[in-house]
């Protein structure tokens, strides 16, 4: 009843309602491993653009399983990836452990599997795949951006950043960059230092600081720190934009 709920609050937020999309367990090959994810495919007839999308510290659970199926809603093949291959966690204790266990090697692999797993999909435009994640799964999705050169778009929601020019130059996808003004982990001077050296290398960059908000702001979960006017907008400007980067 909650996620209904929800649900209607953004449908009216946003003038409009689009139908989610179930989702069907899939299996690909990272390096000599096989990782599973869960594929949300639009309603209709391809080929859609599509976008890698990528869990919070806490691993591939309903949440992120429900921004999968609302982006597939919006008409793009989503693959909700597991970087912690079968497991969830309920406490932020665990959640951190998971997080550091994840080897750096294994997690890039990981990654570009999954692109690669979407570029031979036959209902996907291989040249409009996009990377979406939210707190450390924010942080992935630039990692995307940095090591896939074919990337069309990324949204960055409170995920980690990259200041060193000589890694943003490798970037070619368009960015836009959600924060929350009051996150002591991810700080508005880290986002504007990551924007300033992003706009001097000539990128492709769009960012939106909250000022009230803190970090994972965007997940109702959060109970003390969840926004709901701040995470209608920020919702309403991903569309928005990946509307302008991989439907164009």
């Amino acid at each position: 009843m909650k996620t209904v709920l929800l649900a209607l609050i953004f449908c009216i937020a946003l003038s409009a309602c689009v139908f989610a999309a179930d989702g069907k367990d899939v299996s690909y090959k990272s390096g000599d491993e096989t990782v599973h994810g869960i594929l949300y495919t639009p309603a209709g007839k391809g080929p859609f653009p599509a976008l890698i999308v990528i869990h919070e510290w806490w691993g591939l659970n309903d949440w992120v399983k429900e921004q999968g199926s609302k982006l597939a809603g919006q008409g793009y093949e989503a693959l909700a990836i597991d970087l912690y291959r079968g497991k969830v966690a309920d406490t932020p204790d665990m959640a951190h452990e998971l997080m550091r266990g994840v080897p750096e090697d294994r997690a890039t692999r990981d990654l570009k599997a999954a692109y690669d797993f979407l570029a031979t999909q036959p209902d996907v435009k291989k040249s409009r795949i996009g990377s979406i994640g939210w707190c450390m799964g924010g942080g992935y999705a630039l990692d995307v951006a940095l090591g896939e050169p074919h990337l069309a778009a990324t949204v960055i929601n409170y995920g980690h950043l990259a200041t060193d020019p000589a890694e943003l130059k490798r970037i070619n996808a368009p960015i836009l960059g959600l924060f929350g003004g009051q996150d002591r982990g991810i700080t508005p001077d880290d986002v504007k230092k990551f924007q300033q050296a992003m706009e001097q290398l000539g990128k492709k960059i769009d960012v939106k600081i909250y000022p009230d908000a803190g970090h994972a702001f965007e997940n109702p979960d959060n109970k003390q720190g969840y926004r709901a006017e701040d995470t209608a907008d920020a919702w309403r400007r991903t569309v928005d934009f990946l509307g302008a980067t991989l439907k164009k």
